[in-house]
């Protein structure tokens, strides 16, 4: 069927780009077809399929063949063929760092393209990856437009003192702060929450992106107040590979006893850290999960204890807490991390249902937990399609 006026939205992860095509020409953006594009595979894989998960299409390309930019033209090509001629109006990115000046959805000129790769330093893992495939979808089609969001821009109001480090000043007014991250999915889970419970979500709550990133967001009345992640996404939670909070001297030491270049470190920190780094088995929270090694547990307990830990953090931000959202990869469906960290805060009056838990329902709270305790799906690729089709809108 084709669409009058649709939208592709690219997420952008380290291995892969998941996509979706949405229609925009109604209120609400309707998903078209999703698909992935997996770069790391033995041969460069394209599948697209229905949202009901059949497969319309797929290809492979030889190892040999190194230029992303045929599977880009297959997509597109692929979106013209079966949706009609014309009907894409604009490309949308996830872009992961946004800095100061960016607060919501821009249009990716060779300028703002420019600009955001010079943040490349504060984000090395992400913003290389994210900004790829405007270049290459505007060497293939370069009228068709491109739109830029961040995942720093929920947090852009964050103000002291949960922005700021405790540093001289000088290094603030460069820009040197706590931006946030992970802001498509927080701002996509507090409307669904707005709309199952309007009460809470008015209130104190903090959500949990749990994946192979992750971070916490403190929420007032559906606004961001304070969050894990700072400068870089490397700060906060233990994640699949990096490593979270640690003791600056901790680098120090690194790079002056152990005579660590600043690459090595980042490495290290980026790539070698978190979840993998304790377990020394994997990054994958289901391999350590099914593991019976002792260090697989060890890394999921440090994982627990610092989640829990940093939800007494924000609480104590927000100076109390109403509500607790799971979301991610992790935190959509790893029941027994939900639980165990539901366990390290009872203190705080938050009570999860073992049945409703082990059946990842919406809402997992039992009946005398003072918090609110839900499991909401993100979908960050429809937070981006409703921001570009507003920004179409007003540019008409």
């Amino acid at each position: 069927m084709p669409a009058s006026a649709s939208v592709l939205v690219l997420n952008s992860g380290s291995s892969s780009i998941k996509f979706g095509l949405f229609d925009i020409s109604a209120a609400e953006p309707v998903l078209l077809c999703s698909g992935l594009l997996d770069e790391h595979e033995a041969k460069p894989r394209l599948v697209v399929k229905n949202p009901a998960g059949e497969v319309l299409f797929q290809k492979l390309r030889e190892a040999s063949d190194t230029d992303s930019g045929h599977l880009f033209a297959d997509v597109l090509g692929f979106i013209e063929d079966h949706f009609g001629k014309g009907c894409l109006r604009a490309v949308g990115h996830r872009i992961v760092h946004g800095g100061p000046d960016y607060s919501g959805p821009v249009e990716l000129t060779e300028e703002v393209t420019a600009q955001l790769a010079a943040l490349t330093p504060l984000a090395p893992l992400h913003q290389p990856r994210c900004l790829a495939p405007v270049r290459t979808i505007r060497a293939i089609q370069p009228a068709l437009a491109q739109i830029a969001c961040f995942d720093t821009a929920f947090h852009h109001r964050l103000a002291p003192p949960a922005s700021r480090f405790a540093i001289p000043r000088r290094f603030e007014a460069r820009g040197i702060r706590r931006y946030g991250f992970h802001g498509l999915s927080f701002e996509y889970v507090a409307g669904r929450l707005a709309g199952i419970a309007p009460d809470l979500a008015a209130g104190r709550t903090v959500i949990a992106h749990l994946g192979n990133g992750a971070s916490l967001c403190a929420l007032r009345d559906g606004c961001s107040v304070d969050t894990t992640m700072g400068l870089t996404p490397l700060d906060g939670l233990v994640m699949g590979t990096r490593c979270g909070t640690i003791d600056p001297g901790v680098l120090l030491y690194l790079q002056q006893h152990d005579k660590m270049s600043a690459e090595a470190v980042q490495h290290l920190l980026y790539h070698e850290s978190g979840l993998l780094g304790v377990s020394g088995l994997s990054s994958d929270m289901r391999t350590l999960l099914a593991s019976r090694e002792p260090a697989a547990r060890e890394a999921i307990d440090l994982f627990t204890f610092r989640a829990a830990q940093q939800v007494a953090v924000m609480a104590n931000t927000l100076q109390g807490l109403d509500c607790l959202v799971f979301t991610g990869g992790i935190g959509e469906h790893a029941k027994e991390i939900r639980s165990e960290i539901g366990k390290r805060l009872a203190w705080l009056g938050v009570r999860i249902e073992a049945a409703a838990n082990d059946a990842s329902r919406e809402r997992i709270s039992t009946g005398d937990s003072t918090v609110g305790i839900f499991v909401i799906p993100t979908n960050e690729e429809l937070m981006i399609a409703r921001h570009c089709a507003a920004a179409l809108q007003r540019a008409q």
